[in-house]
Order: C-alpha cells, then sequence, then structure tokens
C-alpha cells in the first residue's frame, strides 16, 4: 500500500515524532512518503473553481504535483499539531488545494494524528476531529483513525514510550 503522510508542522517537535513511530511501524508493509507544505511553492487556493475537482489547479507551483501524489496514495495521513484550538495552516492548505483533483480524492482512506499541549480531552481535539469528520463524509473518506496526543514540551512525544510503541503498533497495524 502507498501511504502518503502531511506533515503540517515546520518544526521538528511532537508531530515529527508521530510520524517517525507511525512510520516505523508502517514501512516494514508499505511505501510511504512524506509531505513537507512547508518546503514547497504552494499558493492558496483562491476559488477559482476552473480545477472543476479534477483537472487540476491552475497555478503554476508545486500544487499539481503534490496533489497527484496524494490522489495516487492508498492511505492519506494528515498530521498536525494544534494550532489555535485547529489544525495548521500548512494542512489546511493542502486540504483546500485537495479541491482542484476532489473528484479523484473519493473513497480514500485516510488517518489524523494530533499531537497538542493539552489534555485530549480539551475542546481543540474534538473541533479537528469534527473537521475530518465532515470532510470525511463529503468525500465519502474512510477515517481508518484519529489519533490525538498530549504533548506540550518539544521533545515530549518521542520521550513518551508508551505514545511511541503505539504508534509504532498502529503503523503496523495498517
Amino acid at each position: 500500500m502507498k501511504i502518503v503522510i502531511i506533515n503540517g508542522s515546520a518544526r521538528k517537535g511532537n508531530t515529527l515524532a508521530a510520524i517517525n513511530a507511525f512510520t516505523k511501524g508502517a514501512e516494514e508493509k508499505h511505501e510511504i512518503e512524506v509531505i513537507r507544505p512547508d518546503k514547497l511553492n504552494i499558493a492558496f487556493c483562491k476559488g477559482c473553481g476552473a480545477c472543476e475537482c479534477y483537472k487540476g489547479c491552475i497555478d503554476q507551483d508545486d500544487t499539481n504535483p503534490t496533489i497527484d501524489k496524494i490522489a495516487a496514495a492508498d492511505l492519506i495521513v494528515f498530521a498536525s499539531p494544534v494550532y489555535w484550538w485547529g489544525i495548521t495552516a500548512q494542512t489546511k492548505l493542502i486540504i483546500d488545494k485537495c479541491y482542484c483533483r476532489g473528484a479523484l480524492l473519493k473513497g480514500k482512506k485516510v488517518g489524523v494524528l494530533v499531537p497538542g499541549g493539552s489534555p485530549v480531552d480539551a475542546k481543540q481535539y474534538a473541533i479537528i476531529k469534527d473537521q475530518f469528520d465532515c470532510i470525511a463524509e463529503y468525500l465519502g473518506w474512510e477515517l481508518l483513525f484519529y489519533k490525538p496526543f498530549c504533548a506540550g514540551g518539544a521533545d515530549e512525544l518521542q520521550n513518551d514510550a508508551e505514545a511511541v510503541g503505539e504508534l509504532t503498533a498502529l503503523g503496523k497495524s495498517i
């Protein structure tokens, strides 16, 4: 199976630790590619409608190659830290630009990894889960997992053996 992971963090902290632990479990059986929006030249979606949800974006940037990789994946994993009670702008940018190939993204398998500084029963995790539930319903996605983690310090998740073990086991189970 081809897995594409969207790394919604520009930092090398808890989100990367979550991705690395998940990848460690999944890499034996699957092809994995991590997309880092912070390293790409992608303009925000202008809602022009020229793409008609399948033609691709008219922007001459990294949008089309990036979204083509996502459309070709069997599993899309969105990994985003919590920023201001929601996902990061980098993550939202990719989701918005997926519109240009939205017709090709129907029925995908999806997972979500969300580290944040608050306990996992805090409201921001529910807001993020609701957003992904809405997208999944609209596109007919099968949301395989949604894993929030409380990790406030920069290295907290990578030093949490239980969380790392859980993420590695999750990757193996896919």
